[in-house]
């Protein structure tokens, strides 16, 4: 996780200074970004909460997600990653949502996505949603892949708003 830190103290300055939540959803990172976010001193200030949501029965339990939004769209797809961000976004009644939908390996998903796939995005001031690969079947390189990428994004958005 170590490596992670540096990316989620820009975050949580950032947040902080703006006067911004935020919330997370996760499913192949295993709560890693939320960790990397809670190591932050500080965090409550800006941490509102988050989600493992791993499976069907968690995104609508922890999430609130009904079965016909789940049923929508499959999941490891930049759509299905917007809605678990808006709905971590709306639960924890944050400014931004934060979600990651993937394959972390050592095989793909029953989807038929290769490890190393993941979706993800952000909810708030604005949206966006991309679609990482790193071509690994390494599930911890992975994992950590995955969410060095959810902060990048994030900071993306952080910058231009």
């Amino acid at each position: 996780m170590d490596d992670l830190l540096p990316l989620a103290d820009a975050i949580a300055a950032r947040l902080k200074a703006r006067g911004e939540t935020i919330a997370v959803a996760e499913s192949s990172t295993g709560g890693l970004i939320a960790a990397a976010l809670l190591a932050v001193p500080g965090a409550s200030a800006y941490f509102l909460g988050g989600a493992v949501a791993y499976t069907r029965q968690a995104k609508r339990l922890l999430l609130g997600i009904d079965d016909a939004a789940l049923g929508q769209f499959r999941s490891a797809t930049e759509p299905h990653a917007l809605l678990l961000a808006r709905h971590a976004r709306a639960q924890f009644a944050a400014t931004w949502g934060l979600a990651e939908t993937g394959a972390a390996g050592p095989s793909g998903n029953r989807y038929g996505d290769p490890a190393g796939h993941t979706c993800l995005a952000i909810a708030g001031p604005a949206e966006r949603a991309v679609t990482l690969a790193t071509g690994s079947s390494d599930r911890i390189a992975n994992m950590r892949a995955f969410a060095a990428a959810a902060f990048e994004l994030l900071a993306a958005a952080l910058k231009t708003q």
